[in-house]
């Protein structure tokens, strides 16, 4: 993961390839291809690693308060080297349906049941609406950080997310 996270960094998602991950990580092209189908697949594990650093489940016990961290700790990744190299790989789903199942299989997939855990613990402890479809409630808390990570529209910091889940939770809360 680490020597993806390196090259990816260094020479971009699209020049990256298998055999500069083998010779960067002494592993064989074989014992990487064992594990993962693909660069993508290497690279989207890479950057999940990563993500799940910047951003885990907090369970504070709030859901404004767990959303807030998880938000503030996604739009801080979405800053990084890295984050920028995300915003490739997002670009390249839009064309390859191979990268697009790799980045929605493997690491969207596993963001979302973090929001959906956060969701379903307000729900359960009457903060959240019971009443909302819980996956437009993770796309309305999370989805502006993707916006403005692909468009540049928007800042990506702290208060940045602090005001998206004030805003969200006006909506959504009990």
């Amino acid at each position: 993961m680490r020597a993806a996270s390196e090259l990816m960094q260094e020479v971009g998602l699209r020049a990256m390839t298998t055999e500069l991950i083998a010779a960067r990580s002494g592993a064989s092209k074989a014992t990487i291809y064992k594990w993962w189908p693909n660069k993508y697949s290497v690279a989207v594990e890479a950057f999940l690693s990563e993500m799940l650093a910047e951003s885990a489940d907090p369970d504070t016990g709030s859901a404004h308060d767990d959303f807030r961290i998880v938000l503030r700790g996604v739009m801080h990744f979405y800053t990084t080297t890295s984050g920028r190299v995300f915003a490739q790989l997002v670009g390249e789903a839009q064309s390859d349906p191979v990268v697009h199942a790799e980045l929605r299989d493997g690491l969207i997939h596993s963001r979302r049941r973090v929001g959906r855990a956060i969701w379903d613990r307000g729900v359960a402890r009457g903060e959240l609406r019971a009443d909302v479809d819980p996956e437009v409630a993770v796309d309305i808390v999370f989805g502006p950080a993707m916006y403005r990570l692909v468009t540049g529209n928007g800042p990506l910091d702290a208060a940045a997310a602090d005001a998206i889940v004030d805003a969200a939770l006006s909506g959504l809360a009990v």
